[in-house]
């Protein structure tokens, strides 16, 4: 079975387009075989751009991180209606050839990276927002989240979303050994957390 963490060149291509609307602004989005979500935008990304747009509505001149951020989803969205600097990572080649095309239909400002987690990242950022690869498996979440403290800033904030059935409370429970974690909102049995360096 194909996974969206991972690269496939022989997988056969079938772009697709989906739209989004949020408040007063329209989004669309290329997707493609082998990336998250293909067909339409996943509920749990959605609630987690929702909820940490309501805690931040304007970021003119922050610097967001989305990590594991497939076809640009998340980031695209927060950069469009917050005016911040977006960069977007992901392991996923084909992923990452759709940000940048989404990029460009979305008129927003950003630059994607290939890593697997934070390998080729540099900087540091005041947020970073994920809705992490569950299937990927427990420790490759764990890097990411665990991983995200060394690229904050010393104010900066990690936005997640886990659903209870895929280990929200334990996964808050292994973060608050170092960070401030707090459940920002609660939708369909997601958890949305925010969590800052302790």
């Amino acid at each position: 079975m194909e996974h969206y963490f991972t690269n496939n060149p022989d997988l056969k291509s079938e772009i697709r387009e989906i739209p989004y609307k949020l408040a007063n602004t329209e989004f669309k989005f290329l997707s493609d075989n082998g990336v998250f979500a293909k067909n339409k935008i996943d509920y749990a990304s959605s609630f987690l751009v929702t909820t940490f747009l309501k805690n931040h509505p304007e970021l003119n001149g922050s610097v967001v991180l989305d990590v594991g951020c497939g076809y640009g989803f998340i980031g695209i969205v927060v950069s469009k209606i917050t005016h911040a600097n977006v960069d977007f990572i992901d392991i996923n080649k084909r992923a990452l050839h759709l940000c940048e095309r989404n990029i460009k239909i979305n008129k927003v400002n950003g630059n994607v990276y290939l890593s697997n987690c934070y390998e080729s990242v540099k900087n540091k950022y005041d947020y970073i927002i994920t809705n992490p690869p569950i299937r990927a498996g427990k420790k490759i979440v764990n890097d990411i989240l665990l991983g995200a403290k060394n690229h904050l800033t010393n104010d900066g904030e990690l936005w997640f979303i886990i659903h209870k059935d895929q280990g929200a409370k334990s996964t808050k429970k292994t973060l608050e050994e170092c960070y401030n974690v707090e459940i920002a909102g609660k939708s369909k049995g997601f958890y949305c957390f925010k969590a800052k360096i302790c």
